[in-house]
């Protein structure tokens, strides 16, 4: 019996209408630099970003008295408002069903190492605050009749603690945080890029001071690339992860980040090694994550080689259907590609079998209107033939149906209806897919109030390092909204950004206009395009879920190879309006060849396989089996304890990358707080750690 909810309803989560931005502020001055005239706009804090956790850190600043305003290149545009799966998550703690506890969901979250445990615990403490106000502002978080939340199992969680409003969920936490944005007023400047962070005073003493930026709208013959300025005291880093580093990836077109303009500015970037793949459409069509149902409903996997033949090439894999099915059903909850998991015919045997078609030059399909076919000499697919847990699900669910779609459409009508949107009907057609990248979880090192290694720069959502080797499925939305409104507290108590900033930035505008004038090189035989498809193919390639030390010790030489020719000669642009583009593939360069550089340190020093990536060697200890035989040219390095404690950071310092590595920061869980002795801290804003004189509570 399958559930039966009403087209409207389906509709109103599925086709989530955004609010109409107002007319922008006009500028308030004009500055004459380098030959250029540009705008000026002044503002206490700005942000760079309209995604979820930009928007909860721009709502809770203007709640807190500061002045503040946002920069997007795209409003609505990023990975937040329009990415998904078929489940996306924001994590929850101590409601109903489930015994759990703050320092349990910490544990969780900094489960697969290399994340700083105070972060973990903060992310977890602040999920009941970030969940309730998203409410109150009306997101549409599901309940029981009792009013606990309702929750679910996903990726690196065995509690089971996420919960979804469908796959719109992170659209509509973008959607309800920019009402609130407008209703508060909120200064919103759309189609406008950052380029360059200006800054004054050196090393340790470096404080932000503005923001250049390309807007095409400021454009005029005495300013052809549209340059702007934007003086503030307080910058938000709130602009996503780099989603144009891959070729084969599930963001959004056209998400660059800022991972490249945070080392041009000086910052440390933390944990760039890690990053998570998993199966998903492509990007030529409609990007967007197989997860959840889509698989639990265990639809036929299959590729066709170049003549049209079919391939059942996941029964080379596993030994019986059954095996086959309950993985395929796991891949569910244990979505990204995790090296351990392709032993012992686990998981993630499955994505590396898709991989390896897809490197065959071959396609590969989901069929929802077929069950699995058997496996070679094995019984053929029952849901009377699953393992425990599979069989478990499926029947608490009800999900008895014997076609997959049917078995989809009771679980999660949803999942169909998303991808109806997008002129691809899986009820009756084939949906090719491949394994992509997805998410950054390496960014911007910060401490736990959101702060970079220079003043007043913050970084929250996927451009901060916050994550570790691994994170529970969904615990992204839940780090951006814990540390918008971290970033958001620091920022008002600190009382530099209360008001307009009126900081003379003459000097730093002009370095920065030269910067970008020597970029954009006419004469240059760089173009966006080859720079595109060369730092896509080499990340896709060489830097994707298998790995070498070989491999990636190229890569990396090439990545330098290709910067070093940008410094040197520029990038071409055909017209004025291409400004932007260029000099986000400028950065994106530089970005690249930062990933690779910490990769390649970190598998230099005898790194092994772990989250995203498996370290592929001759001498690993760990082999891969498939139904066929061994698979030795996937031998790998398991993980090293030792890794799990420390993080490795990046940054530029003139032309040459430099790596440094660090132990992650504890946290002692016997510590506990005592009401008088702490509540003067709280009082004071001792809490805050405002080291610098200026920066005092208000």
């Amino acid at each position: 019996m399958s559930l039966s909810v009403p087209q409207h309803i389906l509709d109103a989560l599925t086709d989530v209408t955004m609010p109409r931005l107002p007319s922008e502020p006009a500028a308030v001055d004009h500055q004459e630099v380098a030959g250029f005239d540009i705008p000026v706009f002044r503002c206490g804090s700005l942000v760079i970003g309209s995604g979820a956790a930009g928007l909860r850190a721009a709502v809770e600043m203007k709640r807190r008295g500061v002045d503040v305003a946002i920069i997007s290149q795209s409003a609505w545009g990023g990975t937040s408002a329009c990415s998904g799966s078929d489940k996306q998550t924001l994590h929850t703690a101590n409601t109903k069903d489930r015994g759990d506890n703050f320092q349990a969901m910490a544990a969780s979250i900094r489960a697969g190492g290399a994340m700083d445990e105070d972060t973990a615990y903060i992310e977890a403490v602040g999920s009941i605050r970030a969940m309730a106000t998203l409410q109150y502002l009306g997101l549409p978080l599901p309940q029981d009749e009792l009013g606990g939340t309702l929750r679910y199992q996903t990726d690196h969680d065995e509690v089971g603690r996420a919960t979804s409003c469908g796959p719109r969920t992170s659209r509509l936490m973008v959607k309800v945080l920019a009402e609130e944005a407008l209703r508060l007023d909120i200064p919103f400047y759309n189609h406008t890029t950052a380029v360059k962070v200006l800054t004054e005073g050196q090393g340790d003493q470096a404080r932000v001071v503005g923001v250049l930026t390309i807007r095409p709208k400021t454009s005029t013959k005495a300013n052809p690339y549209g340059l702007a300025l934007y003086q503030c005291a307080a910058l938000v880093f709130a602009a996503g992860g780099p989603g144009e580093l891959y070729r084969d990836s599930v963001f959004p077109n056209g998400c660059f980040g800022t991972l490249g303009l945070a080392l041009e500015t000086g910052l440390e970037l933390v944990n760039i090694t890690e990053s998570q793949f998993g199966i998903g459409t492509r990007r030529e069509g409609f990007p967007w994550n197989l997860s959840g149902t889509y698989v639990q409903v265990i639809p036929h996997i299959y590729s066709l080689d170049s003549d049209g033949n079919e391939h059942h090439f996941l029964a080379d894999y596993y030994r019986t259907t059954q095996e086959m099915a309950s993985n395929v059903f796991r891949k569910g909850y244990q979505w990204p590609f995790h090296a351990s998991r392709m032993l012992e015919y686990q998981s993630s045997l499955m994505d590396l079998a898709i991989f390896r078609e897809s490197q065959k030059g071959r396609r590969v399909y989901l069929d929802f209107d077929r069950n699995l076919l058997p496996v070679p000499e094995d019984k053929p697919f029952s849901l009377d033939r699953l393992d425990d847990d599979v069989a478990d699900y499926l029947k608490t669910a009800g999900a008895d149906h014997d076609l997959p779609i049917d078995r989809l459409r009771h679980m999660n009508p949803l999942a169909i209806e998303i991808y109806k949107r997008y002129k691809v009907d899986i009820t009756s057609d084939p949906l090719e897919f491949a394994v992509n990248n997805q998410h950054m979880n390496g960014g911007i090192a910060i401490d736990t109030w959101g702060r970079s290694n220079i003043a007043g720069i913050y970084a929250v959502g996927e451009a901060a390092g916050t994550h570790g080797a691994t994170r529970p499925g969904g615990s992204a939305l839940n780090a951006g909204q814990v540390f918008g409104t971290r970033v958001a507290e620091h920022v008002a108590a600190s009382g530099r950004a209360n008001a307009p900033s009126t900081t003379d930035t003459a000097a730093q505008s002009l370095s920065a206009v030269r910067e970008i004038s020597a970029a954009l090189n006419v004469q240059s035989q760089q173009t966006i395009k080859d720079i595109r498809a060369e730092v896509q193919t080499r990340m896709s390639d060489h830097a994707g879920i298998l790995c070498t030390a070989k491999d990636v010790g190229q890569a990396y030489v090439e990545a330098q190879r290709l910067n070093a020719a940008i410094r040197q000669d520029g990038i071409s642009l055909a017209r004025n309006s291409e400004a932007g583009r260029v000099l986000q593939w400028q950065q994106m360069a530089l970005a690249s060849e930062a990933v690779l550089a910490a990769l390649d340190f970190y598998i230099s020093a005898g790194g092994g396989s772990r989250g995203a990536r498996a370290i592929c060697d001759p001498e690993g200890t760990s082999l891969p089996e498939a139904r066929t035989g061994f698979l030795p040219e996937v031998r790998f390095r398991p993980e090293r304890d030792e890794d799990k404690g420390s993080q490795i950071l990046v940054r530029l310092d003139g032309d040459e990358l430099v790596i440094t590595t660090r132990a992650i920061r504890s946290f002692d869980e016997d510590a506990k707080s005592f009401f008088e002795r702490d509540w003067p801290a709280w009082l004071t804003g001792g809490i805050f750690d405002l080291a610098d004189t200026d920066d005092q509570p208000c």
